[in-house]
């Protein structure tokens, strides 16, 4: 049975599903920071996952970068798998521009993360589902 680990929980809002991954906005504000968790147990790596399940994985996350990438207009979309933390399985979309505070380098202990207001984490929220119109169901807030 799946189960979100803890971490990713405590980090970030649950947005809803896709048919295979569960979708998280991070709570860092520093970036538009999207973070898709394929809703398989016990799963560590992308190589684990049946064949079809690969392709499904892949094609939602680009459809989530995609999105991002015309939402936000991205200089350049970073998308990441590196679970050295948190061993589930789940995959970075971080939306980067050349201005923010670690570019051109890695966003991981640059800057200590940022936090959403009320207003801003709603915003957040509609721009991103809002968007998502292909095989996505929202999670009610």
């Amino acid at each position: 049975m799946f189960e979100l680990h803890p971490q990713l929980e405590k980090d970030c809002l649950i947005l809803g599903d896709f048919p295979l991954c569960r979708l998280l906005l991070s709570k860092d504000a520093n970036y538009p920071w999207c973070i898709l968790v394929p809703r398989v147990h016990n799963i560590r790596e992308i190589y684990q996952l049946g064949e079809e399940d690969q392709i499904q994985f892949i094609s939602e996350s680009s459809y989530l970068s995609k999105k991002l990438n015309v939402i936000y207009k991205a200089d350049k979309m970073n998308v990441a798998a590196l679970g050295n933390m948190v061993p589930q399985l789940h995959i970075h979309h971080i939306v980067r521009y050349k201005t923010d505070p670690a570019w051109p380098g890695p966003v991981w202990g640059v800057k200590p993360a940022g936090t959403y207001s009320p207003e801003e984490m709603a915003q957040a929220v509609e721009k991103i589902t809002s968007s998502l119109t292909e095989q996505f169901n929202a999670m009610p807030l």
